[in-house]
């Protein structure tokens, strides 16, 4: 799926996180959501490979990185310290300074690392999401049923984690086939793929941790953020699915605005996976965004 790609492990001095590159040009980092892996961008890391020297990563707890400990504060999965470990693998592979196009939880990921490491991305576009504090702080019961598992992962543990250590895969197309196109949207290759790296020992704790710090230590960050008037220095293109429980619940443009001042972006004609729903719209609108 990843013809001309090199993989590789790559230790930041916490774990080993999961590491592809191909191609040439300016570089060009991709980070996944839940519950993904690096493999959701199967349908377009081909042709930005003619253009860009593409890097994709598994975030830390996901596909074939490291699992971090579970902590009382969920440290460990905060996106502050996820970011610091991106930035970190891109500074071994030499790679100082670069664009980042990230999805669902990478993308929040990556809003933390444009926030903390603004010399490093230049340029950042975040697909279907809204600021996780803001969604937080507007949570309607449209929402907290569509986005039920944001609820349910933040319970204390063990209860998540076990339940879903029971059957993995059922989880998985419990939280992606309920969503707009279903599980058709997906190549049978790339579902595999994640369903093997959700059975993987220690996922279910991740992804666990990673919505509990999101709940938690995550939202003292963003506050902090706000108190001190920081915004995103770097031109942000958001994109989120017109057909997406984002799109039905919030003012996704409105409230990046708030967050930086060069904020573009639009709906497409698809759910909440762009890249394997709409991969010729997203490679049109990378283009533009991208491009030199």
């Amino acid at each position: 799926m990843f013809t001309g790609y090199s993989s590789q492990l790559i230790d930041t001095g916490s774990g080993r996180l999961h590491v592809r590159v191909g191609g040439q040009g300016p570089a060009l980092l991709l980070l996944h959501g839940h519950p993904q892996t690096h493999v959701m961008w199967h349908r377009v890391a081909g042709t930005l490979a003619q253009r860009h020297t593409v890097v994709l990563i598994d975030l830390p707890g996901y596909g074939d990185s490291w699992r971090p400990p579970a902590g009382a504060e969920h440290v460990q999965h905060s996106k502050r310290r996820m970011a610091a470990e991106i930035a970190t693998a891109m500074q071994l592979l030499g790679i100082g300074r670069y664009d980042v196009c990230a999805h669902d939880r990478g993308a929040r990921v990556a809003h933390r690392l444009a926030m903390d490491a603004p010399a490093q991305v230049r340029r950042l576009m975040l697909l279907d999401i809204a600021p996780t504090l803001a969604m937080y702080e507007a949570t309607t019961a449209e929402f907290a049923r569509a986005y039920w598992h944001w609820f349910f992962l933040i319970q204390p543990a063990p209860l998540p984690e076990r339940l879903i250590e029971q059957d993995p895969v059922f989880y998985l197309h419990a939280v992606m086939g309920r969503r707009h196109g279903g599980l058709a949207v997906f190549d049978p290759l790339a579902l595999a793929e994640y369903e093997r790296c959700l059975a993987v020992p220690g996922s279910a704790t991740s992804i666990c941790e990673d919505y509990r710090a999101a709940a938690g230590i995550d939202l003292v960050h963003d506050r902090l953020d706000l108190a001190e008037g920081r915004q995103l220095s770097q031109p942000v293109r958001v994109l989120w699915g017109r057909h997406g429980v984002v799109a039905r619940c919030f003012d996704v443009l409105a409230l990046w605005r708030e967050r930086a001042p060069q904020v573009s972006g639009q709906a497409l004609d698809c759910g909440h996976y762009i890249a394997e729903e709409a991969p010729a719209a997203l490679l049109e609108e990378m283009y533009e965004f991208f491009k030199e």
